[in-house]
């Protein structure tokens, strides 16, 4: 399931962004993805579900952010590199 979330452009796209800018709301990452928010919700649901990103949710608003503990635990130290703010704090798990 994990890998098939991360199998997809438009959710590698997503998290791409999410890199760059830490934490978003769906209301501000849609006009990024040039999509609308019932189908950027539909694919921030599978990479949540999946347990690559974390949600909080404000209000009526959900925000995502990447879950870099799990990034790191699917990825080679090589590839999770690519989706690690230089701020995270997350270490390779052994």
């Amino acid at each position: 399931m994990k890998f098939k979330a991360l199998a997809d452009k438009k959710r590698l796209q997503i998290m791409n962004i999410l890199t760059q800018r830490g934490e978003m709301c769906v209301c501000d990452l849609a006009p990024l993805m040039d999509m609308t928010q019932s189908k950027l919700s539909y694919h921030l649901k599978i990479l949540f579900e999946a347990k690559i990103l974390l949600k909080e949710t404000r209000g009526t608003w959900s925000y995502y952010s990447l879950n870099h503990a799990e990034i790191t635990h699917l990825l080679s130290e090589e590839l999770c590199c690519l989706f690690r703010s230089d701020n995270s704090e997350t270490k390779p798990i052994d």
